[in-house]
């Protein structure tokens, strides 16, 4: 009888869940369209310099990069509680995404602008941006609120264990903080119901992220430097 080892069992498993994954976020986004198109049917249309456009495109390239990060982070730690938080990042904003790009396409809107990112936002004082951790490095797009730069994923990328962890929350609560920002922007600006259900959700459910991630950065920190890895 030849015994099957554990590291091919644990790979294979982690290998399924990967695929099943993948299905589930189509099936959820193809979901998400059709329900958009029952949602939105009876609102004004809004046009291609609208809020309402200007916050569907620029927060799904928001949450493009934390779904990024997530998988990212999901592959570098052991930590249960840590890959339970990147799950639920990479389900809940693809889902979200596909909310959004659906609203565009019945909106007879291309998923880019001509205008800048971020044009739909009012301006903000230096205080609200550095609550946002409002970046302007040219990597990560400028006026972008805390979104990470490359040299900043790169680092994530090439990090392992506790470092990748401790890198991961920094940057994530930076990066909640900015969609919370974008959220709460919407939500004053735009008074089409359907766009104001799903701000208000980003921002009620990125803030207790936020809260989640600092605890366990505290726990992380109070450990002392992580090594390099």
């Amino acid at each position: 009888m030849i015994a099957t080892s554990a590291p091919a069992t644990t790979h294979s498993r982690e290998r399924a869940v990967s695929v099943l994954l993948t299905i589930l976020l189509v099936l959820i986004t193809l979901i998400s369209v059709a329900f958009a198109g029952w949602t939105v049917k009876d609102s004004a249309t809004p046009t291609d310099d609208s809020v309402e456009a200007g916050f569907a495109r620029d927060m799904q390239v928001h949450h493009a990069q934390a779904v990024q990060m997530a998988f990212l982070i999901r592959d570098r730690t052991t930590d249960p509680t840590l890959r339970t938080v990147a799950l639920d990042i990479i389900t809940s904003q693809q889902q979200q995404m596909g909310q959004m790009f659906g609203w565009l396409t019945l909106w007879d809107l291309p998923q880019s602008g001509s205008s800048e990112p971020m044009a739909w936002m009012t301006s903000t004082s230096d205080e609200e941006m550095s609550m946002g951790d409002m970046t302007q490095d040219a990597d990560a797009g400028p006026g972008m609120p805390g979104m990470a730069s490359e040299a900043e994923l790169q680092q994530l990328e090439d990090s392992s264990g506790r470092r990748a962890e401790l890198i991961f929350l920094q940057l994530m609560i930076a990066h909640h903080r900015g969609g919370v920002q974008m959220a709460q922007q919407a939500l004053e600006l735009s008074d089409n119901p359907d766009v104001r259900t799903l701000a208000q959700a980003i921002a009620t459910s990125q803030a207790a992220e936020i809260d989640q991630m600092q605890k366990l950065l505290q726990e992380r920190n109070a450990q002392g430097p992580a090594d390099e890895g």
